[in-house]
């Protein structure tokens, strides 16, 4: 099986199981690849066991070598493995043992749970799932070099964590936009107040105009009136007292004589 084929066959299985459990599907393909060495190992070949688990699995056992390390000394041993009826089977026996840890110590993988891989890497490591001190360092290598860290999940809790700093951010776009538009509002109203002022003002005034005109022509204006309009300069005898005075003057300086 070439690697982007067994990636791609248990990528859906790590993917289901983070998002159920929380183990990071890049630590779980990462495991599986170093540990059955991309599921050509005798112990997947036999007993379709990814992650050399030890034990008696749901189809029983296998004996196999392994290689177990003293501090940076390697040495090899005869051990018990788990044996299962197929992949499904044994990533779920690998999320379980994380999730549950052992007798001892059953919380002694939970530092993998929705870790970023490099902590999952080492927190695995810590917790006594391998003895080799270089187990870190490999798996993040195969992180790395077939980028497994896309299949990774965002925690629920952080996700909705920015959710929440996103919602955050809007309402706070939305209050500074209403603010702006209530200035607006407000200024836009101080303006239709100013300009309502005026017009009023404007308004008085023509009033005050159209009260100082007289109802009819006044008695000592009406020969000036009557001397314009037989001149045929003046048409419309109404005006105001500042015109008929005017028209007065005029007409005492002889300004309107008649056509002859």
């Amino acid at each position: 099986m070439k690697p982007f084929e067994f990636i791609a066959k248990l990528a859906p299985i790590a993917t289901q199981d983070m998002r159920q459990y929380g183990v990071p599907a890049s630590l779980t393909l990462a495991q599986a690849i170093l540990e059955s060495n991309w599921g050509t190992s005798g112990l997947t070949q036999k007993a379709n066991n990814l992650f050399g688990i030890k034990g008696t699995g749901p189809a029983g056992s296998v004996t196999m070598q392994t290689t177990e390390y003293r501090g940076q000394t390697p040495y090899t041993v005869s051990a018990q493995f788990r044996k299962y009826n197929g992949w499904h089977e044994s990533v779920t026996d690998h999320t379980k043992l994380i999730l549950n840890g052992t007798r001892d110590k059953p919380m002694r993988y939970h530092g993998v749970l929705w870790a970023d891989y490099k902590t999952a890497a080492n927190e695995i490591w810590r917790g006594g799932y391998a003895t080799d001190p270089k187990y870190p360092s490999k798996l993040i290598s195969l992180i790395e070099q077939h980028s497994l860290y896309q299949y990774d999940l965002p925690n629920p809790k952080e996700e909705e964590r920015m959710k929440i700093e996103q919602l955050t951010t809007e309402l706070q776009k939305t209050q500074e936009q209403m603010r702006q538009l209530s200035e607006q509002y407000a200024s836009s109203l101080k303006l239709l107040n100013e300009q309502g002022s005026t017009i009023k003002q404007m308004n008085a005034r023509l009033t005050a105009v159209e009260a100082s005109k007289p109802a009819k022509v006044p008695a000592w204006a009406e020969p000036a009136i009557h001397a314009a309009q037989e001149a045929k300069v003046l048409n419309d005898p109404a005006g105001s007292y500042d015109f008929y005075r005017i028209m007065t003057v005029l007409h005492r300086l002889g300004f309107f004589k008649a056509d002859k």
